[in-house]
């Protein structure tokens, strides 16, 4: 495992770790009330350069959520008349119907309805116009809406995630989309990448490149492909996280001593000094409404976490549970703070409830770590190790759904940092 206050020595380590791999979903645990609910093979599909339903039921399935009813190969119009007591005896209580259309331009026009048959209320619809190269994207787009349809809460499905995997003897800082497909290679290097971290508007990447032979802080523009560099003091340069205004990154810097906290503008501009100690202060992250920074320190003799305003001032502890409570991550919502404890000899993903303090084992793993939040609180994206090899795993915030994003190549990633949400 990556020792968190050894990031010199991690870096040598993580090179040695790595190999190129495209990743798939596979459900390992499911919710335990799932949603059954029968997606009808859209109609017109065939005009498509590829399946947009099988999208919108992969993702679906890959959320633990729901239970997919068989609906049977026959196309069904979504202006169709619909007998929802047959479906209801087919064990849905939900159903979703498409149609495509060609629409001016060489774009495409999916109508759907959904019915929610247990509460049998009128059914929802709505209109996507989308390109021929956006097939994949509205498939997101569809299940999204079914999601929050059906469960209040927004879907995540059309989201990006973002890891590093070595290929060969070169690193790769890589964006896919939430299901691991559609790679994107954001940057190469043959030198580490690690700690990418999104901004609040998903435009740019900020990370930690060992290119110059030392750690030093970069901001990437994911839309120009350009980037800056934000940190390049004496020492080590490294944890970047951003503040939810996305204008200032809260990073550690080794220029005075040991690891302490300070901000920075995105432009390198106004550095400024948060908290002092003779400790090691290290893996901080702005609270969602930017009052706070938690941060891993081990001031009190072991490593614990942390927080102090934002603005600096004095830090109190916030775990008290084991001798070794690391990286904290705070959920977009406010409500859960999760981080990597060790229990027994094993790295586990653990949540605490922020308002009881009530503390909860995730995962059933030994070397877990680098948890990421998705964008509506409810799965926990973290790095393990399994046989060997880096694995990229998912959790919800109760532990009941479980998911493994799996190599094809036999490779190993790590790094994972959730995206967030998409703009309309």
């Amino acid at each position: 495992m990556i020792k968190l206050f050894r990031l010199m020595a991690a870096a040598l380590l993580f090179a040695a770790q790595f190999a190129h791999a495209q990743l798939t979903v596979e459900i390992t645990g499911s919710g335990a009330n799932r949603i059954p609910i029968a997606i009808a093979n859209f109609a017109g599909e065939g005009l498509l350069p590829q399946a947009l339903v099988g999208v919108v039921r992969a993702d679906l399935e890959r959320s633990g959520l729901f239970k997919l009813v068989d609906p049977g190969s026959t196309p069904v119009h979504q202006d169709a008349a619909v007998d929802l007591n047959q479906w209801k005896e087919r064990g849905a209580d939900a159903l979703a119907l498409a149609s495509i259309l060609p629409v001016p331009g060489g774009r495409y026009e999916v109508r759907m309805r959904l019915y929610d048959i247990a509460r049998q209320g009128k059914p929802d619809g709505m209109i996507f116009v989308f390109a021929p190269a956006t097939v994949r994207e509205t498939g997101h787009r569809i299940a999204d809406f079914i999601y929050e349809k059906m469960t209040g809460e927004r879907g995540v499905f059309n989201t990006q995630i973002a890891y590093v995997v070595k290929k060969g003897t070169r690193f790769e800082l890589t964006i896919d989309d939430a299901d691991g497909q559609n790679p994107r290679i954001a940057l190469r290097s043959a030198d580490p990448i690690i700690s990418p971290t999104w901004s609040p508007d998903g435009t740019r990447l900020a990370y930690v490149s060992f290119e110059a032979k030392k750690p030093i802080i970069y901001v990437h523009s994911l839309t120009t492909t350009s980037r800056s560099v934000v940190a390049n003091f004496k020492g080590s340069n490294s944890a970047p996280a951003w503040a939810p205004d996305g204008k200032r990154l809260a990073i550690v810097l080794t220029k005075d001593g040991s690891s302490q906290i300070y901000t920075i503008n995105a432009d390198g501009s106004g550095l400024t000094r948060i908290a002092s100690s003779s400790s090691i202060d290290t893996e901080p992250q702005f609270s969602p409404d930017g009052q706070y920074i938690y941060f891993t320190s081990d001031r009190g003799g072991s490593p614990q976490i942390y927080r102090v305003p934002a603005s600096g001032g004095n830090a109190e502890r916030v775990t008290f549970e084991g001798s070794y409570n690391v990286t904290p991550r705070l959920s977009p919502d406010g409500k859960t703070l999760a981080y990597v404890s060790r229990n027994g000899g094993r790295f586990q993903i653990t949540a605490m409830d922020l308002a009881t303090r009530q503390t909860q084992i995730l995962t059933d793993s030994s070397r877990d770590e680098s948890p990421s939040f998705a964008p509506n609180s409810r799965m926990i994206l973290y790095a393990s190790e399994i046989g060997g090899r880096g694995v990229l795993s998912a959790v919800s915030a109760d532990g009941r759904v479980k998911q493994k994003l799996s190599g094809q190549a036999g490779g190993d990633v790590r790094e994972p940092a959730w995206g967030p949400f998409n703009k309309p």
